[in-house]
């Protein structure tokens, strides 16, 4: 049973791989408050107070959306609203949901505190039924978001100003809450492998419950027929259960097949609880330096997407407006995207699960290091790769991007670079099935599964110069692109991985009426356009120049829309075409025709 009221943004349910049929929506109107003097603790403002302000969640104070659109910074803020339980949920337990919050929060209902969280990219719930009464209940809710460059924060700037690479702050709720009424005893969570050559799934079933005897049945559906069937019975918290689908048809961009799992716990014969999700039969594997997806050799042609809409920011206005960036991508002939400095809303996996879409996925990071950045950084990423692990479409993962919150990397050092190797463990002890990309753009470490270069080399003719003795000798350059550093950091070399051009190109609009000396520091390093008949011309050049180097195994282009500042896109921030994405999608076909 859905939220009732239709008005409320991004309605839709906001964890489509792990779904249940009762819930309510909590997103719209909230109450909303700044506490620049950090008085609301000491003055009780979580005691059901109504507070002065008025915000639509999930959308952050800093956007249109919002309708407070309010860009100077406030570290701390709060929200509240007042919420009724259905009498049928009464008696079981009721998880109160949020998508994302950031960055650390603390809650309260009806003026107890249930819980705290600290993560500004990643889920957290808590167990609201012994706080909640019959009737009227008031929920609230306590953020704080600092500017401390230590802090995860992608692309938000630590000024609090655009500026180069880095736009506005989100602050607080930016993505979905809501309430589902849950049994005492349920599934918390579930955890798929498949094995796409053997048509094989591996799916284990993790229980909010003692270890005692338990059923758990799964059920797989091909629209609506049912294709597989298995059971377990377990003695302990954890069920797993290994079943083949006959016949199977892999998940791929070309063809993004899926299947419906309907997951059930019972005690003896009582049905306790069941979910929903599905699952995509799609093996990946590294072999001589290409990307290997269900046996086959494929070429990634990957555009760089940051997730920043003009309205909403780091929160998409709407589900539609998700289906509609995947639908450019594909139009524009790419197979993959790598989100950049974001762990996005699950709605995005999901739809590029269901559309066809290879994804890195890359954590945001901080700006600056010491050990508290490094214990913030792990906790959330942690988090981040367990909650995304069953999703198809993603097929790498990014912990750390161009040293961010590393800057001692290229002076050899040691902590910095250690660091960077324990996440490299801790992802594969998360995740044995996928590649690692170590620090993507460059000092990379002798574990690194993909060796991804930053190289925006303007022209097709350069670049092919630049990469001259790799194509002759297998030799790749000492140094990348800008700034003198390192490809590969502390000793480490180059060990045969599949090697990326995993950002390239990045040419920018030249901003009309504005004096080259007054044009952002961007046009100092990348290379720019006037008209779309020369970025056309200049893509074409730069790919010609990439398909000749027949060492890769793919690249990603910078980027897919403009945002704020950086006018670089493919797409305007508003989501409108550049250039004909026919044409593209027509340089990748001639161009790349050989390549998978």
């Amino acid at each position: 049973m859905a939220a009732e009221r239709i008005d409320i943004p991004r309605p839709e349910y906001p964890r489509p791989q792990f779904v249940r049929d009762a819930w309510l929506n909590l997103n719209g109107e909230w109450e909303f408050a700044f506490d620049d003097s950090n008085d609301g603790l000491r003055l009780g403002w979580y005691d059901g107070r109504e507070l002065p302000r008025r915000i639509i969640v999930p959308f952050a104070y800093q956007t249109e959306l919002s309708r407070v659109n309010d860009k100077s910074i406030h570290e701390c803020v709060w929200y509240a609203r007042t919420f009724e339980v259905r009498d049928e949920w009464h008696g079981q337990d009721l998880l109160l949901n949020f998508g994302a919050v950031d960055y650390s929060s603390t809650v309260w209902i009806n003026g107890q505190e249930v819980g705290h969280n600290r993560g500004g990219h990643v889920p957290f719930q808590f167990d609201i039924a012994p706080y909640v009464r019959p009737g009227a209940n008031r929920l609230t809710v306590r953020v704080e978001d600092s500017q401390d460059p230590q802090q995860p924060r992608g692309k938000q700037s630590h000024t609090g100003l655009p500026h180069a690479i880095d736009y506005y702050c989100t602050t607080g709720i930016w993505q979905t809450v809501w309430l589902e009424p849950v049994p005492s005893i349920r599934i918390e969570e579930i955890r798929s492998i498949t094995h796409a050559q053997r048509n094989i799934v591996d799916l284990t079933v993790f229980l909010h419950a003692p270890s005692a005897s338990w059923r758990i049945e799964v059920e797989v559906s091909e629209q609506g027929r049912r294709v597989a069937h298995a059971e377990d019975f377990t003695a302990v918290a954890t069920g797993r259960l290994i079943f083949s689908i006959p016949y199977a048809k892999l998940w791929s961009p070309e063809s993004p097949h899926l299947y419906d799992l309907y997951i059930r716990l019972y005690d003896g014969e009582d049905l306790l609880d069941e979910v929903r999700s599905y699952i995509g039969l799609r093996g990946i594997r590294l072999l001589n330096g290409q990307f290997i997806v269900n046996g086959t050799p494929t070429y990634l042609k990957m555009v760089l997407d940051q997730g920043y809409w003009p309205d909403g920011y780091l929160t998409a206005p709407s589900d539609e407006a998700f289906q509609t960036d995947i639908g450019w991508i594909k139009m524009f002939g790419f197979n993959g995207v790598r989100k950049h400095q974001k762990i996005e809303d699950p709605r995005w996996l999901y739809w590029c699960d269901r559309l066809g879409l290879l994804v890195w996925e890359e954590m945001p990071n901080a700006r600056e290091w010491s050990s508290q950045a490094e214990e913030l950084l792990s906790a959330e990423w942690r988090t981040a790769v367990m909650r995304d692990y069953n999703h198809p479409c993603i097929v790498a993962w990014v912990p750390v991007n161009e040293s961010m919150g590393f800057p001692e990397l290229s002076q050899q050092h040691a902590g910095q670079y250690a660091f960077i190797e324990r996440m490299v463990r801790v992802t594969r002890r998360l995740d044995a099935s996928r590649p690692m990309v170590d620090n993507d753009g460059w000092e990379h470490m002798d574990i690194t599964d993909v060796c991804a270069i930053h190289d925006y080399t303007p022209t097709g003719q350069e670049l092919e110069a630049r990469y001259r003795e790799t194509v002759a000798e297998g030799k790749l350059p000492l140094k990348v692109w800008i700034s003198d550093k390192p490809l590969f950091a502390r000793g480490s070399k180059y060990r045969g991985q599949p090697i990326v051009l995993s950002e390239i190109g990045g040419f920018l609009a030249i901003p009309g009426g504005i004096p080259e000396e007054k044009r952002d520091m961007l046009y100092q390093f990348y290379g720019s356009f006037k008209t779309p008949e020369e970025l056309l011309e200049k893509y074409r050049d730069l790919m010609n120049g990439i398909a000749s180097l027949k060492f890769l195994a793919g690249f990603c282009y910078t980027q897919l829309t403009d945002i704020e500042q950086e006018i670089n896109g493919l797409l305007t921030y508003d989501r409108q075409p550049k250039v004909s994405a026919e044409e593209i999608a027509q340089i990748h076909r001639e161009l790349f025709k050989m390549i998978a």
